[in-house]
């Protein structure tokens, strides 16, 4: 339970802080693009290179790694197929499924795996796959989308390799996978500016709130509320009746996989939508709506499971 509200509580700082920057216009009318491209081109990359750099990728292949993707698959399929028959368009569509199934593993994930499950590894599953499976996909599909890349295939499979946070992700698992280890001097400015990402982010996404107007209204109302309803409870029920159902996972591995899966969607998800000009209003109303309603799910999951 102090778990859930210590993490929320430092996002709601950050994010207030942001709003009050845009109130006042203090950094300008440039401040959220330039907040977006410093975490999308230069932090967020180096976080995940500083982070995937020293994790251990026997974790890639446990049980928990095969809820995660599965679950995410199955409400993001959702969306897909909802957009597809709705004619939302495909980058519109593929923010949408983000919005769906892309956990807050790293801004509000540790924090809750310390204080709630004890560990804060337990979040490294599903980071992983986001990281590493889910996020150089969608990167791509919004590359392609806006005819980003053109020519012949093997240009186009390429993609992923042009992305910087998918470029840093990848790095980081090559230095975990080789065995290397960074050298401090090559190390330490990486993380300096790393820690840059995450205030950045949620920054840019409280300066955004600034002078909008209220979520879930006008022609994004029905996505959102999809969105939301399947990250905020299509996505714990699935993960939960396939932990305990499929897999025989009880006790505190069970509790794992449903609170990781009951997280808000991610705030990174408005950076991918502010650089791409996609489904700005989309990411920012369902994670909004999805971190708001992810309190109480959480404490229920909390008290159920744990």
């Amino acid at each position: 339970m102090q778990g859930v509200l210590t993490g929320f509580g430092v996002i709601a700082v950050v994010i207030g802080v942001g709003y009050v920057l845009g109130l006042r216009g203090h950094l300008g009318e440039q401040g959220r693009e330039v907040l977006t491209r410093l975490a999308f081109h230069v932090a967020s990359p180096a976080l995940l290179f500083t982070t995937l750099a020293g994790a251990d990728l026997a974790v890639v292949f446990s049980d928990r790694l095969l809820v995660t993707a599965l679950s995410t698959l199955a409400v993001a399929g959702t969306f897909v197929a909802v957009g597809i028959a709705r004619r939302w368009g495909l980058g519109r569509t593929t923010i949408g499924a983000l919005a769906s199934g892309y956990v807050n593993a790293g801004n509000l994930g540790i924090p809750i795996a310390v204080y709630v499950l004890g560990d804060a590894s337990l979040v490294a599953p599903v980071l992983l796959f986001q990281l590493l499976g889910v996020t150089p996909v969608a990167l791509t599909v919004l590359d392609l989308s806006r005819g980003g890349v053109r020519g012949p295939l093997w240009r186009r499979l390429l993609t992923p390799l042009r992305n910087p946070i998918a470029l840093g992700s990848l790095a980081g698992v090559a230095v975990a996978a080789s065995g290397l280890r960074v050298p401090g001097p090559v190390l330490e400015p990486l993380t300096l500016i790393g820690n840059m990402s995450v205030p950045a982010v949620l920054l840019a996404f409280g300066i955004s709130l600034s002078g909008s107007t209220m979520p879930m209204r006008g022609a994004d109302r029905g996505p959102v509320l999809l969105a939301v309803a399947l990250k905020s409870v299509g996505q714990p029920a699935v993960a939960w009746a396939l932990a305990s159902g499929v897999f025989g996972l009880r006790g505190a591995a069970l509790l794992d996989v449903v609170v990781t899966s009951a997280l808000p969607a991610a705030q990174n998800l408005y950076t991918y939508a502010s650089a791409y000009g996609v489904g700005e209003r989309l990411a920012r109303d369902a994670v909004l709506v999805s971190t708001v309603v992810s309190v109480p799910v959480l404490v229920a999951v909390a008290t159920l499971l744990g």
